[in-house]
């Protein structure tokens, strides 16, 4: 029986525009419009027009091109935060699942106790103490989003460890480290896929807000965050500044959350038909 492409509507459209942020990161490498860092003060606060597809900032730069250029640093950003929240949280979960008894109490109170500090509190806290930079704006993002890959990969792992051939294994001798990776990865993979989605989601808003409160990318970095910063002090009479990089938040973010739920459709075929039952 054929699945109809309106039920996957949601992943079609997430990956399209995930798919269409990547490729302007990568053509941004290769070709803007203009030098996004070069200030022209006689073009400073232009409308969209031929020469300027989205119009100038005060200082005359480009934005369609300090766009491009700032899905960059959203992306590297989004992938390096990820994969640290990924790498530590994965096996975390999935050692606290397997020992059971006071490590996997102390493991996930630990990530209980790092829920209480937010992405943005850590932030803070890292550049009082190592200085802001895009750096500690990563690293911060990627720590608070372990507590995230712990839970799902234990929550898998509990499910994978009651099946027979994990007590097979076990019987047989079969080392803790080659269980993990030979029979409940495999099988705790799409949840992580799914939960690295929503997470990119949370990084790129929590990268957003850190350079915004000048905890993250630096001038003359064109990040999305610097732009809505900058943009600020001319709301009343140049919206459409605060317009575009605003605009390119939302629609990134809702991009990576519409592919994480179609995604997790697709994956979690339970999941699809209790959503239909409702």
């Amino acid at each position: 029986m054929s699945t109809s492409p309106l039920k996957n509507f949601s992943l079609y459209l997430g990956a399209g525009i995930v798919g269409l942020v990547v490729v302007l990161a990568v053509v941004s490498v290769l070709w803007t419009p203009h030098d996004p860092v070069q200030a022209v003060p006689a073009d400073r606060l232009q409308g969209p027009s031929a020469q300027y597809w989205l119009g100038t900032d005060r200082f005359g730069r480009d934005i369609a091109s300090r766009l491009m250029v700032g899905a960059q640093i959203t992306l590297v950003v989004g992938v390096i935060a990820v994969g640290i929240s990924a790498v530590v949280g994965i096996p975390l979960g999935i050692w606290a699942a397997m020992r059971g008894g006071w490590t996997d109490v102390f493991i996930m109170r630990g990530a209980d106790l790092l829920l209480a500090f937010p992405a943005l509190l850590l932030a803070i806290i890292a550049a009082a103490v190592f200085g802001s930079s895009v750096v500690t704006a990563m690293v911060a993002i990627g720590i608070s989003g372990v507590p995230g890959f712990a839970r799902v990969a234990r929550a898998g792992a509990l499910q994978v460890l009651t099946q027979d051939y994990i007590s097979a294994a076990r019987i047989s001798q079969v080392p803790e480290p080659v269980i993990a990776w030979r029979h409940i990865w495999p099988n705790i993979r799409a949840m992580a896929i799914v939960q690295a989605s929503v997470a990119f989601a949370l990084a790129i808003l929590a990268e957003a807000a850190l350079s915004f409160l000048g905890l993250g990318a630096s001038p003359p970095n064109p990040s999305w965050g610097l732009m809505l910063q900058a943009a600020q002090t001319q709301l009343g009479t140049s919206p459409l500044l605060a317009l575009w990089p605003g605009l390119a938040i939302a629609v990134t973010v809702l991009g990576f959350n519409m592919l994480g739920d179609g995604l997790r459709d697709a994956l979690d075929p339970r999941h699809s038909a209790h959503r239909r039952k409702r």
